[in-house]
């Protein structure tokens, strides 16, 4: 699927636009042999950092779409706090990248699909609403899930063979 298979879905609201946007990166991160996600992080209605996974490539277990891309956008706006800025995200998060978001203080999280083998934002663990944590993030999930979902099991289908 290409980068640009995507320009056909007609978006009802800027979560879905900007969900579509995700799923690009997690579009390339496939055509790289990345498992495809895809993640972009938006503030005051304009993209600020796009980033899709690049743990094969750059053989780093921390290159997530999610980490690129609070990189990203931490050096986009010369802080190291990401406040009134949201990520959507085809996947939902891990552990790692959870608890990432929440030491920048991400104000929202839009998640695609659901992972309930490794998701820590509701589906396995809640890193991002634990009450013990000095920040919690509004997550909003399921946009696009049927797209963000199709690109996942269209990528190991087409990896097992």
């Amino acid at each position: 699927m290409s980068a640009m298979g995507f320009d056909g879905i007609e978006c009802a609201n800027d979560d879905e636009r900007f969900m579509l946007e995700a799923l690009k990166e997690a579009a390339r991160a496939a055509e790289e042999g990345e498992v495809p996600v895809g993640a972009v992080i938006v503030k005051e209605g304009q993209i600020i950092a796009r980033a899709h996974n690049k743990v094969e490539t750059a053989r780093r277990s921390f290159a997530h779409a999610e980490m690129l891309a609070l990189e990203a956008a931490e050096e986009a706006l010369g802080a190291k706090w990401l406040p009134g800025a949201t990520m959507y995200v085809t996947l939902e998060p891990c552990s790692m990248c959870s608890g990432a978001m929440v030491l920048a203080r991400m104000s929202r999280l839009v998640i695609g699909a659901d992972d309930p083998k490794t998701g820590a934002c509701g589906s396995l663990y809640n890193i991002a609403n634990d009450k013990r944590l000095n920040h919690s993030i509004e997550i909003t999930r399921g946009v696009l899930a049927g797209e963000c979902s199709a690109v996942l099991k269209d990528f190991f289908r087409k990896k097992r063979g």
